[in-house]
């Protein structure tokens, strides 16, 4: 499973970006994780606000950090 978390650094996006890594470690779920900062690449999924989340090419959230129990539900697959 691919996730990627868009933004261009921004306190949120790494905040989001820190989430992610440590569930995806704590968890033990081997996500591929990629940080796309490119502002032509993050407009190609629609997103008008970051941080955003994209898990196998579908954008989950945008503007707002998930909670944990959404953003684990999201990168099991569950949801």
């Amino acid at each position: 499973m691919k996730v990627q978390i868009l933004g261009t650094g921004c306190a949120k996006c790494k905040a989001l970006e820190q989430k992610v890594r440590l569930l995806n470690d704590t968890h033990t779920l081997n996500l591929e994780i990629e940080k796309v900062t490119d502002l032509q690449e993050i407009m190609k999924y629609g997103i008008m606000m970051t941080p955003g989340l994209v898990i196998d090419g579908v954008v989950k959230s945008s503007g707002f950090i998930p909670k944990d129990d959404q953003l684990l539900a999201w990168m099991k697959g569950t949801q």
